[in-house]
């Protein structure tokens, strides 16, 4: 689980310096053509936060499993009892984990099911809106470029 911090931490700080380049397109004397390196700044930015928060549900994921069958009181898993009243683990068979999407479902002997821990669904929504602004950020930036390509071929 330390390692997954650790990879995190390093990525939000990816982010960081990448969103400092961003923030640098604003003074005077940025580089020319300016708006496709802010778009791409502002993609390599956004790629960093989503393998952040991605790498956070990752890494919780994989200790929830791996905590699986270690040693006494890890069956079922510890995931799945940890903060849950008796009623909602009563009759529980096994679990289902899934790194994507991050979730890690605690099944019942009837088929119900219940979630380990509810913030998976934040971290999928935020990696995943992260990644599809850096994907569409990257497009704009080659559009801005090819755009400023053709306008230079026309006016010459």
């Amino acid at each position: 689980m330390l390692i997954g911090l650790g990879i995190s931490v390093i990525c939000a700080l990816g982010a960081l310096v990448a969103a400092a380049g961003v923030v640098a397109m604003a003074f005077p004397g940025r580089p020319e053509p300016w708006l496709p390196l802010l778009l791409r700044r502002a993609a390599t930015m956004f790629a960093w936060a989503a393998v952040s928060v991605y790498s956070l549900g990752f890494f919780a994921v994989l200790e929830s499993e791996w905590e699986f069958g270690e040693g006494a009181s890890s069956v079922p898993a510890r995931a799945c009892l940890d903060g849950f009243d008796r009623e909602t683990t009563v009759g529980l068979s096994h679990h289902r984990a899934s790194y994507l999407p991050l979730r890690f479902d605690c099944v019942r002997q009837d088929g119900s099911l219940y979630t380990a821990d509810p913030s998976y669904l934040w971290m999928n929504w935020a990696s995943m809106s992260c990644a599809l602004s850096a994907a569409g950020l990257a497009i704009s930036a080659g559009y801005a470029t090819e755009f400023r390509a053709r306008r230079n071929a026309a006016a010459s």
